[in-house]
């Protein structure tokens, strides 16, 4: 006789049915692949974020240089891209820096004017007004010769009058130790000579000229240099005789760049 079985005992204990239910299949789920393709592409994404921010060595070269020459600072790193960059910003933004920057520039205006008016107390004191003029702008302080004292027309050898001038300017200029330019100016009339072939050759050699007489009065050449401008420059309008007089001109210009970069030298001792 067959045995009759329990259906009791056939019935699986509930712990023994929760196992079967969350029994994994074999293999990696699929959820997998698509972390790790998410994974690769972070990784991906950050190594052209690295790429993309770092600089090129010859560059950073040439920019600590640059630095170097616009903020004095020695100590820019050699290499480091997030520490250069921090450095420049630092540098840049230092309240420090911006106030030196600013009394550099209150100290060039101070300057400028102080020039200007020892130059127009000394022109007073010695009755050349009329043939010694200052001024300044955004070159410097400017002194003035008048044409038609220092030079017979057409000429560059100074008359005797200009050459007494020029030794009276001297005493100015000796007091002030910055580069001078000797500007070169002509009015509109056409030049066309064998010695002067334009207004260029004329204006460059009467700024010679007084770059010479300087010199032998004894101011120091190598803070001298000349530029001419023939008529391209004119002061005033040459429809008339006197604008053409007043355009016909030697100017020696003490320039904002010289006293800056020697207002800066002395900062850094």
């Amino acid at each position: 006789m067959a045995e009759k079985k329990d259906p009791k005992k056939e019935k699986k204990a509930p712990e023994e049915e929760e196992e079967d239910e969350h029994e994994c299949p074999q293999g990696a789920p699929s959820w997998v692949m698509t972390f790790a393709d998410l994974v690769t592409l972070l990784m991906v994404f950050f190594i052209l974020l690295f790429a993309m921010g770092s600089i090129e060595e010859e560059k950073w070269k040439q920019m600590k240089s640059s630095l170097k020459d616009a903020l004095g600072q020695e100590n820019i790193p050699e290499a480091g891209i997030r520490e250069g960059l921090d450095v420049i910003k630092e540098k840049v933004l230092d309240e420090t820096t911006i106030h030196a920057v600013d009394e550099v520039g209150a100290m060039v205006a101070k300057e400028v004017e102080e020039i200007a008016s020892e130059v127009e107390e000394f022109v007073f004191k010695n009755k050349l007004a009329g043939k010694v003029e200052v001024s300044s702008d955004e070159r410097g302080a400017i002194i003035t010769l008048s044409d038609t004292v220092m030079f017979p027309p057409g000429k560059s050898r100074m008359t005797y009058t200009g050459d007494e001038i020029i030794k009276q300017v001297f005493d100015i200029l000796k007091q002030f130790s910055y580069q001078v330019k000797i500007e070169g100016h002509t009015d509109n009339v056409p030049m066309n000579t064998a010695q002067y072939p334009s207004n260029w050759e004329l204006s460059a050699a009467r700024a010679a000229e007084v770059a010479r007489k300087l010199v032998k009065a004894g101011f120091n050449p190598t803070n001298l240099s000349i530029e001419a401008f023939a008529q391209y420059r004119p002061k005033v309008p040459n429809d008339s005789r006197q604008g053409r007089a007043t355009n016909r001109r030697i100017e020696i210009v003490y320039q904002r760049g010289s006293i800056r970069k020697h207002m800066v030298d002395i900062l850094r001792r």
